[in-house]
């Protein structure tokens, strides 16, 4: 039978929209749900202030009268004017390992974004960097995380079969815990410090680091991320938002700033235990047990051994100057402290040098690359 495609409307389809994915990757153990209310609030046009700069339609794909996927159509305006494209997204993209089906999907999104003045289709992307992005393409066998897409190793022949090719690649590390902090990287950290006056600042109290540079962190992201791929900056309502929902709940320990003689934020880096087998524990879902498994994992003595890298962020003009081993030189002993084995970096794209540059003094592990997809409209 032919696949029909349904546009969602309302909660109860949106519900289905969402646990699409749980039910695809029941029982795999690679795949890490999202929980389940954040994914409402993200498709929620009145709640994430993204929707302030782009437009969207979520769909559903049945055959023989079984939900077999779903794809969210995207168009963030701002990202387009800033990269002077005119580019349809495809997001949140699964579907079972169907031809017709990933096809189904993927014409829908080009035809919606096509009657919208649209030129090229893209993807996997989210409204904004701050989604999840990019298409597993190597390392099915590894654990995600909760910034991360997972999928199946069929997709990307999908995908490529429809005529798409690479936009950009992110790589992926483990990053293992040094048993001392590597002697150079101490050195450079040292000179660094007193070359520019830098200071280390700490903080015990969320509310606290929200107050005085909760606003500071993401602008310094802001000026760090413009020149990356796809990236539009974030506006006033979504760093109030990251603010409030964030940066009250981070363990602090594992959250260090850089700032210089007069007080100014020039770098930030903020890390957190993984949340990945608790995720798995509950399911996407906070209750009814759900949140006792995150909570675990977060705060009680015998957390994860691995630590997921959020956000490292430097000022562009110290960028290149070694401020990034300050930042770990701080933050290395506290990963040692708390019995972590190793870091996920999470998605860095393949081409910034700067950013993997800061790992030659620890021991990586290269185990995942994952790439965005572009194909003109025809």
């Amino acid at each position: 039978m032919a696949v029909t495609i349904k546009q969602v409307s309302g909660r109860r389809e949106l519900k289905k929209f969402i646990r699409f994915n749980y039910q695809l990757y029941k029982g795999n153990p690679y795949s890490v749900p999202d929980l389940f209310d954040d994914m409402l609030n993200t498709f929620n046009k009145r709640k994430n202030p993204a929707f302030e700069f782009c437009e969207a339609d979520y769909f559903l794909a049945y055959k023989d009268g079984r939900l077999v996927g779903r794809v969210a159509a995207i168009i963030n305006h701002k990202a387009n004017q800033t990269w002077n494209k005119k580019e349809v997204r495809f997001g949140w993209i699964d579907f079972t390992d169907d031809e017709e089906v990933s096809e189904a999907l993927i014409r829908t999104v080009e035809r919606w974004g096509k009657e919208r003045g649209m030129t090229h289709i893209q993807g996997p992307l989210g409204f904004t960097d701050m989604d999840a992005e990019g298409m597993l393409i190597e390392g099915f066998d590894q654990l995600g995380t909760m910034a991360t897409i997972y999928n199946y190793s069929y997709y990307p022949r999908h995908i490529e079969r429809l005529g798409f090719t690479k936009d950009a690649d992110w790589v992926e590390y483990k990053i293992y815990v040094p048993e001392a902090i590597p002697e150079k990287h101490k050195r450079i950290a040292e000179i660094i410090q007193r070359k520019y006056d830098l200071k280390i600042k700490k903080y015990t109290s969320g509310k606290a680091i929200a107050r005085d540079y909760g606003q500071a962190i993401f602008e310094l992201v802001n000026e760090a991320y413009t020149p990356l791929y796809g990236y539009s900056a974030l506006t006033q309502r979504q760093i109030d938002q990251y603010v409030k929902t964030y940066l009250p709940i981070v363990d602090l320990r594992m959250v260090t700033l850089i700032t210089d003689a007069a007080d100014r934020l020039v770098a930030v880096g903020i890390s957190m235990p993984s949340l990945s087998r608790a995720l798995q524990k509950a399911h996407g879902r906070l209750l009814p047990f759900g949140w006792y498994h995150l909570l675990k994992a977060l705060f009680f003595k015998r957390r994860s051994k691995v630590l997921d890298l959020l956000l490292v962020a430097v000022k562009p003009e110290y960028q290149n100057k070694g401020v990034n081993a300050l930042l770990f030189s701080d933050l290395i002993p506290v990963y040692q402290q708390l019995g972590f084995e190793y870091a996920e970096s999470n998605p860095e794209l393949e081409m910034n040098g700067k950013v993997q540059a800061q790992w030659e003094y620890f021991r990586t592990e290269q185990h995942k690359r994952r790439r965005a997809y572009v194909r003109e409209i025809v």
